[in-house]
C-alpha cells in the first residue's frame, strides 16, 4: 500500500493506545477523530474504535459518513470491545453503503469499569500491532 492512515476514536483511551502502538510500529501518525478531520484520502485506512453500549462513538460514525471511495479504497477494522464478541458493524455498514471495503477487523480484548480491567494489554497489543503490519504487507 503507497499511502496509509490510522483514526481513532477513544472514551477510555483503550484506542488511542491501539492506534498510536500500530502508527509506532508502522511510522504512520495517528489522528483522533475529535481533532474535526478531514476525510483525507488514504489507500488503506485504520479505523481504530471501542464498542460502547453496543455501538461506537457518535463521532467515529459520523468520521465515516463523512469518506468517500474516491479517496478511501480500502478501510481496516480495529476494535476493542469488553466482551472481545462484537464488531464495529454500524461502521462496517456505512462503508459497505459506500462501496468501500473492509479489508478484515481486529476484536481486542477491551474492559469496562471493572469488567476485564487491564485490557487491552501488551501482549493484546502486540497481536493487534502484528495484524497490522500484515495488513499493510498486503
Amino acid at each position: 500500500m503507497s499511502k496509509s492512515r490510522i483514526v481513532y476514536a477513544t472514551k477510555t483511551k483503550h484506542s488511542k493506545r491501539l492506534a498510536e502502538a500500530i502508527g509506532n510500529a508502522l511510522n504512520i501518525p495517528s489522528e483522533n477523530v475529535s481533532d474535526n478531520l478531514l476525510s483525507g484520502e488514504a489507500d488503506l485506512l485504520f479505523l481504530v474504535g471501542g464498542i460502547y453500549g453496543g455501538e461506537s462513538l457518535p463521532e467515529l460514525l459520523a468520521f465515516v459518513k463523512s469518506l468517500n471511495k474516491e479517496k478511501i479504497k480500502s478501510v481496516v477494522l480495529i476494535t476493542s470491545c469488553a466482551s472481545k464478541k462484537q464488531g464495529q458493524d454500524t461502521v462496517r455498514k456505512i462503508l459497505q453503503d459506500k462501496d468501500i471495503p473492509v479489508v478484515d477487523e481486529f476484536i481486542c480484548q477491551g474492559s469496562f469499569l471493572l469488567f476485564k480491567v487491564g485490557h487491552p494489554n501488551k501482549n493484546e497489543i502486540e497481536e493487534v500491532v502484528a495484524f497490522a503490519a500484515r495488513m499493510i504487507e498486503g
